[in-house]
């Protein structure tokens, strides 16, 4: 069923608070960094409201960060692919040209026998990275084909080529481990045979500009795509919507579904701020919160559990928004045990006036297991936000 069919106006407003790699496992030792978190708002949310736990792909599946958010937005991810190439250059506002093919990198640490020692260069600066990808742009000249470099947010990086007869289907050159050595790009089609040699040829260039660097002397290529265009949220959904992101990758994401991507927010309280600023003019509102992940990917548990805690703190900020609905949850799980994603279910709360009740008054995977919501694909809490707004119309007669 398409739900454009049944969308319907209303004068109410709706808030998606997404913790990025929220999700985790407990074991023997401990609770999962959400349960063992101190969490007095969202326990009182779960308490009012809702909870469950959502799958972003399907069971045993491990997400990216891509299907992970398309999910949230209700789009089957399954369906609709977007490469990390295209999310960055839509939130770094590069222009992606029809025949364009862009890749998500990360500046990484490469040891003298050439295996990885550090897949983020120890989260280098953003100041650092900058003056490397300038380097960059200015040493990397491929025969026929335009190289282009965009620093991102610490290690990560934009890399476009631009040229005839580019092909977007290579593989990836990051392992997502250390220990061993990048991937050689390779063609998952001979259409992309002479991409894929030119990816080999920029990242031999690469690594002699950087080899005098004592960390940041490799790059690491990802999620190879090109020029995308999905289907709006405003035309499926019937609601003019905002995103409240810091990370570039988010923001591309929102832009290419047509959101609006508002100001240039640069932590937590800035975001509750520019939310609180546009409030009238928007009726959907996406707010994005990195540090969980990124402390998950390091395998940092304090810093996790910290991120959960100062997201908890802003809850009450959001609250007194006054949204309709208010949801939150996360994209994918990303384990502290694992420093990775993960294939686990992902908790989430939501809280209407309409939504009942269930019996549980905790947010945490254990407690989740047993709210209303159930264990449900991702993509199906976005009709349940539009029907406690009063959003979606009777089906049939």
């Amino acid at each position: 069923m398409d739900l454009s069919d049944l969308a319907q106006p209303a004068d109410t407003k709706i808030v998606l608070v997404v913790m990025d790699g929220l999700g985790g496992y407990a074991d023997a030792s401990h609770g999962t960094e959400l349960e063992e978190a101190a969490t007095p708002h969202l326990d009182q949310l779960a308490a009012a409201g809702v909870v469950g736990l959502v799958e972003p792909v399907g069971p045993g599946i491990t997400p990216g960060s891509g299907p992970g958010h398309l999910a949230l937005f209700g789009y089957d991810p399954t369906v609709y692919e977007l490469g990390r190439g295209a999310l960055s250059a839509a939130g770094l506002e590069f222009d992606l040209e029809p025949g364009d093919v862009a890749a998500r990198a990360n500046l990484c640490t490469l040891g003298p026998d050439g295996a990885v020692t550090d897949r983020r260069a120890g989260r280098i600066s953003d100041e650092e990275a900058r003056a490397i990808v300038q380097r960059l742009q200015a040493a990397v000249s491929l025969d026929g084909v335009e190289a282009h470099f965009r620093h991102e947010r610490e290690h990560r990086v934009l890399v476009v080529l631009r040229g005839p007869e580019l092909d977007p289907r290579v593989a990836d050159t990051d392992p997502q481990k250390a220990g061993v050595a990048p991937l050689a790009p390779e063609a998952t089609d001979p259409a992309a045979k002479r991409t894929a040699e030119l990816v080999a040829e920029l990242d031999a260039q690469v690594r002699t500009s950087l080899a005098a660097e004592p960390r940041a002397n490799g790059l690491l290529l990802r999620g190879f795509d090109t020029l995308r265009e999905l289907p709006s949220f405003a035309d499926r959904y019937g609601l003019t919507a905002a995103a409240v992101a810091v990370y570039p990758m988010y923001r591309g994401i929102a832009r290419i579904l047509g959101m609006d991507v508002l100001g240039r927010p640069a932590a937590l309280a800035d975001q509750v701020e520019t939310a609180r600023t546009a409030w009238q003019d928007y009726d959907y509102f996406f707010i994005h919160h990195k540090p969980t992940d990124s402390a998950g990917e390091d395998g940092d548990r304090g810093r996790k559990i910290a991120a959960i805690e100062a997201l908890d703190a802003a809850i009450p900020d959001i609250r007194a928004l006054q949204p309709d609905v208010l949801v939150v949850t996360g994209d994918h799980a990303t384990p502290t045990q694992m420093a990775a994603h993960s294939w686990h279910p992902v908790p989430a709360v939501l809280w209407s006036e309409r939504c009942g009740r269930d019996d549980v008054d905790r947010f945490g995977e254990r407690w989740c297991r047993g709210g209303g919501l159930g264990l449900r694909p991702t993509a199906t809490l976005m009709p349940i936000m539009l029907a406690n707004a009063g959003r979606l119309a009777k089906y049939g007669a």
